[in-house]
């Protein structure tokens, strides 16, 4: 009988592990450091941390839609002819499909972002007033915009708690052991009980960076991380 071909061999990757037997106190303390060696790398807080350029909510929440498969340099790049264009959301809302398309169109899935675009100026615009709203539960009901999106717009829009969870927050998240679950809601719950409430969108503007810097997905840079020592992921040198 053949033997079954033997699989090429994977770079190796690092694995995702809970701590044992981790109480809930040494888990809150773990956390509270890997907090703070965050805030030292990456100063500032959720405004200055932000890659999105904006001026006020209104256009935070344009920008965070548009990003939405695409990197926050295009957006950037795309953005001000949209804002010259549609200043306001009462603009936005009347838009013409067609042109708003055109114009986002280098940011990927432009049909659908512009639709989601305009349904949320038009919601802003004949619920709350023409300002958006900063309740996460408003937010949330505004076409396009989901539960990271709300929380972007609360912490640096309006400075307000609010802990998004991307891939790269959960993928973290996990790698540090600071939660077990591939729900962002559950992991939002998780690093919410364990960070203060002010500090949520600064800590997920962190990680963000951090994972895109250090803790890549497929090589994670375990021996120049300097949470290696707080990590039960981390990689053990050659």
């Amino acid at each position: 009988m053949e033997r079954p071909p033997v699989p090429a061999q994977r770079a190796p990757r690092v694995g995702v592990k809970t701590p044992r037997r981790e109480s809930a106190r040494a888990r809150a303390r773990r956390a509270a450091e890997i907090a703070s060696r965050l805030a030292a790398a990456y100063p500032g807080g959720a405004t200055e941390l932000c890659a999105l350029r904006h001026d006020g909510p209104y256009q935070l929440l344009v920008s965070t839609i548009l990003s939405a498969q695409c990197t926050d340099e295009r957006v950037n790049q795309v953005v001000p002819a949209v804002f010259s264009r549609y200043p306001e959301p009462e603009d936005l809302a009347a838009a013409d499909p067609g042109e708003l398309e055109a114009l986002i169109r280098s940011t990927g899935f432009f049909r659908a972002k512009a639709a989601s675009l305009i349904g949320m100026a038009a919601g802003v615009r004949d619920r709350f007033g023409g300002k958006v709203p900063d309740a996460l539960a408003d937010l949330v009901t505004l076409p396009g915009v989901g539960r990271k999106t709300a929380n972007v717009v609360r912490s640096v829009g309006f400075g307000e708690p609010g802990l998004p969870v991307d891939t790269h927050v959960g993928r973290l998240s996990r790698r540090l052991g600071l939660s077990a679950s591939d729900d962002p809601v559950k992991v939002e719950a998780d690093l919410g009980a364990l960070v203060a409430p002010e500090e949520w969108g600064a800590f997920s503007l962190r990680l963000i960076l951090h994972g895109r810097r250090v803790c890549r997905a497929r090589r994670p840079r375990c021996g120049e991380c300097f949470l290696a020592d707080l990590c039960p992921s981390a990689a053990p040198e050659d």
